[in-house]
This record gives structure tokens, sequence and C-alpha cells, in this order.
């Protein structure tokens, strides 16, 4: 399994931007239920603008999160560029007999997210000076975090399905879920667990361009959308960095699921169900 992502910067401290790029990169491996093994460290940055110090502190954030995960960085690749970008190639070794992916969702199992929603809209009031790090370092934290432990979990209990949600919002992943799967969701948007002052930042219009492009996309798929309130369809086209699994789990081993979910400190949030229907629609409830 093999697996790339890398972005600009979301928060000011270059070590954090190093963590959080780190763990958003490992997320895919995760999704899947394998263990990663090795990394290539990709980095594009100002050197003459910004100095060594600074790509240091980025460089050594990613490497610490790497070796949280029990992997190792085997090399990489910088180039000279006027934006710093940065993230990792990362390859993990999976059992195929046992690999977890956006195919087996079935009637009757309950969707359970491992992580709240609204990193994009945050990340836009930080931009804007809207709100500072420390003002949401409940979301950063989440960001750091690895999806190491939900990942173990979910192959230990027997997961139907999962992906990870990212740049596509929980909106796109869900319907690629749903897509791959030959079902319907049904997610239930009071259930939708947010970060602390993400009402409050979109209703501000904070609100990612990713947000639109997510929208514009996926909003078509989505059964009876022009009754959906403006808000609720924002919380769902966020684009997420590091976001949490969204594990399709057979009914009888929900709680099971969850409560070993909570045991290990990860998000156990049931946010909804798989049905029959049409293949690849999301019915919000």
């Amino acid at each position: 399994m093999q697996s790339l992502d890398f972005f600009t910067p979301i928060v000011d401290d270059p070590a954090t931007f190093g963590r959080i790029a780190a763990a958003n990169a490992l997320s895919d491996i995760y999704a899947v239920g394998a263990t990663p093994l090795t990394a290539l460290a990709l980095a594009a940055f100002p050197t003459c603008k910004l100095g060594t110090e600074v790509l240091a502190a980025l460089l050594k954030g990613g490497a610490e999160k790497v070796a949280e995960a029990g992997a190792v960085i085997v090399g990489g690749h910088t180039v000279d560029d006027d934006e710093p970008k940065y993230g990792l190639a990362v390859t993990g070794l999976v059992d195929p007999r046992r690999m977890v992916t956006a195919l087996g969702a079935r009637p009757g199992d309950r969707l359970v997210l491992t992580k709240p929603l609204g990193t994009g809209i945050l990340t836009t009031a930080l931009k804007g000076k809207v709100i500072s790090e420390a003002e949401m370092s409940e979301a950063i934290a989440g960001m750091c975090a690895l999806n190491r432990d939900a990942s173990r979990i979910m192959l230990e209990v027997g997961a139907s399905a999962c992906t990870d949600v990212t740049g596509f919002g929980l909106l796109g992943h869900a319907l690629e879920l749903a897509a791959a799967s030959k079902v319907r969701l049904v997610i239930e948007a009071a259930a939708l667990p947010l970060y602390p002052q993400v009402r409050e930042m979109a209703a501000m219009g904070l609100i990612p361009a990713g947000s639109y492009n997510n929208r514009d996309h996926y909003l078509p798929r989505v059964l009876d959308a022009g009754r959906l309130a403006p808000e609720t369809i924002e919380l769902l086209a966020d684009p997420q960095t590091s976001g949490g699994l969204l594990i399709a789990i057979p009914e009888e081993k929900c709680e099971e699921l969850r409560r070993r979910l909570r045991e290990a400190g990860c998000g156990d949030y049931l946010i909804g169900r798989v049905e029959a229907g049409p293949a690849g629609q999301l019915r919000i409830s």
C-alpha cells in the first residue's frame, strides 16, 4: 500500500505544521487497516526567505509523527519554492485478506466517525487572524493525532468498510463510500460532531474555497439537498485536514467498536447508517 499527500501550511508553527501534514499523509494507510513502514519526506521551501531553522523545525515535527507511527523516514526531496509545502510519500503493509476498503458497506451497517469536523473552517479563520492557534488548540491536537488506534480497533472488531475524511469533506468521502459499496448512506445532521467555535466561524462566512468546490461537485447526489439548511451544507462540505475515519460497522458490532474507541481515546461518534437504495446516494436526516 502506497500513498502520497502534501499541502501548504495551515498553522503558523512549523513543527506543528509538520506533525499535521505527516498525520494527514499517514491517514490513507490507516484507512485500509495497513501498518506504515517507510516514508519519503517531500518539501518545497523558500529557504532564503524563511531560513533553514524554520525548515528544520518543520521536518523535525514530521519526523516525530512518523516515529510515533512506528515507521522510518528513509529519504526524501526538497526544492526551492516561494510558498512552503510539505508532506510524505508513505509505504505500508496490509494483509489483502483483512484489508478494509470502501467497497464493503452493507444495508443495516452503522456509521461511526472518529474525529470532529470543522478544521477547514477553523484554519480559514486562523489565516484571517480571526482566531489564534491557542483558541483552536483542540482542533490542532485532533489534526496532529494519528488514526492508528482507530485503524487497529476497526480491524479487530470487524469493520465492513472505511474511508478517511480529508479534502472532499464528509460529504464527498461519504458519497464515494456509498458509490463504491453500491448503497445509500443516511447521515443525521444533529449528530455531526464539531470542534469548538466551528459554528461561530462559519456564521461569520469563514468558509474555505475547497468547500464550494465540494458543494458544487457532490451536492447534486444528495437527496432533497434543496431543503438542507445552509449551515448543514457548510459542515458537510468543509474540507478536512487529517480528519478521522468514517467506519461502516455491522449493527451488532457497533457498541463494541464505540466502547473500544472511547477506551483508546478516539472519537466514537455515531452519525448515521447504511441502507439499500440507488448506489452512491446520500440522505441527510
